[in-house]
């Protein structure tokens, strides 16, 4: 049926990273399969779509970034739908569909598809389908896919609906303009308006059938999703028996990336929808070869030299915790407060840039200009050539500075990758991962061990896909957040950030542990000059090279402007970077202004072993010993917890105060005194997996076992913290 025959519905998507706007091209080009037409549009494109005046049915798809903020693409939608001079008809002929993308890991979950579904309700739209929220912190496919699958008859029913309510609005007309003569024209509209319908159930009930016809035990470049894919008996024969590739060999009992164990490799398996290839890549020599002389909008960012690096863990500590200081003197535009984030711009490890071009067979074509345009006869909806890659970009630039060679790939690039393997045994398992029945194994496999894209096709060496697959699928090069640990009234012209050098060991698709891309790199730029712990003085050599970053300034994550105003810290580990500058900040000011009443501070710090990794330990004894710091609440959680100072002899010694947590509810009284009663502040920093919802539900105890609530009225507190901005958290996955 042809697209303008077709029912159709709005479809709009707000996106900070891809994941949303991925799944709404995939929901678009699934609706062809369903004998709708989806009309695709970015929020921020208004021009393409009208909600003042749009009858036919509406489904938003919209991430959330940050603090709970809409992304940057759905900001200005967001902000025109609030606005109070909106009456509460505004929108009583939109009905919609929402699915919310978020991460329970974070504060604020899903926030901006709440409160776009919030709004629009208050505007008088009505749901036709019952809103979704994703968590990436478990997957997002366990609410994505039912929820898509649910939606089609939810969109047919609705346009159903529509269309019986047109047909009720025409017969009206018909007897209040001519209940003598029927108008032949009307009762032709009538017709059309039903056939539409009719013919939507027809195309359903012949895709369900064509459906049911595609059970196979191999898999074609045009495959349906719902696809039912059975292995015949000899390809499950070679999935077990033993194999001499030393990528694929495993214990037969054990399962790992390449290999699988029942039921998963003997069971039927539902893939995804081959997404639609929609780019055609050249490669083109140059005369000349081209020097990579850093990030795509580097005119926008600064870079600025390292001026000093320190260790701040000692011993065998588990974690390697660095200070870097840069030097930002010649830049006084770059201000920044303490509480501000910034950005470092780092590229792909030149070793596996390397790797990648002998992976895919272009170690010679280096240096190849990358030509890049749109296949004439895709069938992507919206398809786009990538605004990050810069016309006339070398192959070399692009993989070093514009595609995430470290991202976890997604299940649609192994459903692409499918189609380039040759092996048997290697096209079953990436089968296998991609689909539902293999969700486990993906998550366990790929998710939870950050296995790259790198790393996954080493895996698969008879996976041999063109380079245009991995400018579709891999996504663009994001650069790395850090907090500032610094004050610029305490150290002007420079700015100080705190990170632990992450690791990632050694699994079934990684033979060697590796460094994270950003925290590696800067330790093998300052290694040679690193200062250890202990060592007074600075190293006498010159500056190291210089980084590019960028500022991203908050608005919220600060101090109180009111120093008379009390807060307290939560900041294990290089959490307490942040508070580092809070600290300095307050010392500074209470030595311009001496007799200003300053209100209380808390500091809540946690590690592993006092003598190991205690970050900052002289400049907070020290703000302690100067009235800066009223509090500081200490937690070791490898150490002797009766060894601990200000150890109660009343709770049991594994009780004390392992967690920054424990401390919290210790010190309970205090806690719930200066958030409710003196109307302060609390701040969290840190990890988000565990600590952040650690502390959050630990904040909710206290309430309620200090105030006498139950568990409703103490969520209602928690929640009015947050909305007050009183209750603020910076928090990593």
């Amino acid at each position: 049926m042809p697209s303008e025959m077709k029912p159709r519905f709005v479809l709009l998507y707000g996106s900070q990273k891809g994941q949303a706007q991925a799944i709404a091209e995939g929901v678009a080009e699934e609706a062809e399969t369903h004998g709708l037409f989806a009309e695709l549009s970015c929020l921020e494109n208004n021009e393409k779509y009208n909600l003042e005046t749009e009858t036919a049915p509406v489904v938003f798809i919209v991430s959330t970034t940050g603090d709970g903020e809409p992304p940057d693409n759905a900001l200005k939608f967001v902000r025109n739908i609030k606005k109070k001079t909106l009456s509460s008809d505004h929108y009583k002929h939109i009905s919609y569909a929402l699915l919310g993308l978020g991460d329970t890991n974070y504060a604020n979950f899903c926030n901006c598809g709440k409160a776009i579904d919030r709004r629009l309700r208050e505007l008088g739209a009505s749901q036709f389908y019952a809103s979704g929220y994703a968590d990436d912190g478990v997957g997002l496919e366990l609410v994505v896919d039912p929820w898509i699958k649910g939606l089609w008859n939810a969109i047919k029913e609705e346009l159903s609906n529509m269309t019986s309510k047109q047909t009720e609005c025409v017969k009206e007309e018909v007897r209040d303009s001519s209940k003598e003569t029927p108008d032949p024209s009307t009762a032709d509209m009538q017709l059309n308006l039903l056939s539409i319908a009719n013919c939507q159930n027809c195309k359903s009930i012949g895709q369900s059938e064509k459906l049911a016809n595609l059970a196979s035990p191999s898999v074609s470049t045009t495959q349906t999703a719902g696809s039912d894919l059975r292995p015949d008996s000899s390809s499950r024969r070679i999935g077990l028996s033993s194999r001499t590739d030393g990528a694929l060999s495993a214990d037969a009992g054990v399962a790992s990336l390449t290999h699988s164990l029942p039921p998963l490799s003997q069971s039927a398996l539902n893939i995804p929808a081959l997404p639609p290839p929609y780019l055609c890549v050249s490669l083109q020599e140059m005369e000349t070869t081209e020097d990579i002389f850093g990030p795509l909008n580097k005119e926008n960012l600064q870079e600025v030299p390292i001026s000093k690096a320190t260790q701040l863990t000692r011993g065998d500590s588990v974690k390697t915790a660095l200070l870097l200081e840069l030097d930002i003197s010649a830049l006084p535009a770059m201000t920044y407060q303490p509480g501000d984030a910034f950005d470092v711009y780092w590229p792909n490890s030149a070793t596996e840039v390397e790797d990648m071009l002998h992976r895919l067979g272009l170690q010679d074509q280096r240096n190849h200009r990358v030509l890049i345009s749109l296949l004439k006869d895709t069938k992507k909806r919206g398809a786009q050539v990538p605004s990050y890659i810069p016309q006339n970009a070398s192959l070399l630039y692009l993989l070093t500075w514009c595609l995430e060679i470290r991202s976890v790939p997604k299940k649609a690039f192994l459903r692409a990758l499918v189609e380039y393997t040759v092996d048997g045994v290697q096209k079953r398992r990436l089968q296998e991962l991609c689909s539902k029945q293999g969700t486990t194994d993906y998550n366990s496999h790929l998710r939870e061990q950050s296995l790259s894209i790198l790393e996954l096709l080493n895996a698969f060496p008879s996976c041999s896909p063109p380079l245009s697959i991995l400018i579709e699928h891999v996504p663009k090069l994001q650069p790395r957040p850090y907090s500032v640990a610094s004050s610029c009234l305490r150290h002007p012209g420079k700015l100080n950030f705190v990170f632990n050098i992450v690791e990632f060991p050694a699994c079934s698709g990684r033979p060697a542990g590796r460094r994270g891309l950003c925290t590696g790199g800067l330790f093998d730029l300052i290694s040679s000059r690193l200062v250890l712990p202990g060592n007074i003085k600075s190293s006498s050599k010159p500056a190291l090279p210089k980084i590019h970053v960028n500022l991203r300034p908050t608005c919220t994550f600060r101090p109180p402007a009111d120093v008379s105003v009390p807060f307290m810290m939560v900041g294990p580990g290089t959490g307490v970077a942040p508070f580092i500058g809070f600290l300095q900040q307050r010392e500074e000011q209470r030595r311009q202004n001496p007799l200003a009443t300053f209100g209380e501070t808390w500091l809540f710090f946690g590690c592993r072993h006092r003598d190991q990794d205690f970050l900052f330990r002289e400049e907070l004894e020290s703000f302690v010993s100067s009235g800066v710091l009223s509090h500081l609440q200490l937690s070791f959680s490898r150490d002797d917890p009766e060894e601990q100072e200000g150890a109660d002899e009343t709770i049991s010694p594994t009780a004390q105060r392992r967690y920054v947590q424990h401390n919290l509810k210790l010190h309970g009284r205090q806690v719930t005194d200066i958030l409710l009663k003196q109307k302060g502040c609390i701040y969290v920093c840190g990890d988000a997996r565990n600590m952040a919802k650690d502390v959050d539900t630990t904040l909710m105890e206290v309430i309620k076992a200090e105030l006498g609530m139950d568990q409703l009225e103490a969520m209602k507190t928690l929640a009015a913290l947050r909305e007050e901005k009183r209750y603020l958290q910076d928090i990593w996955g």
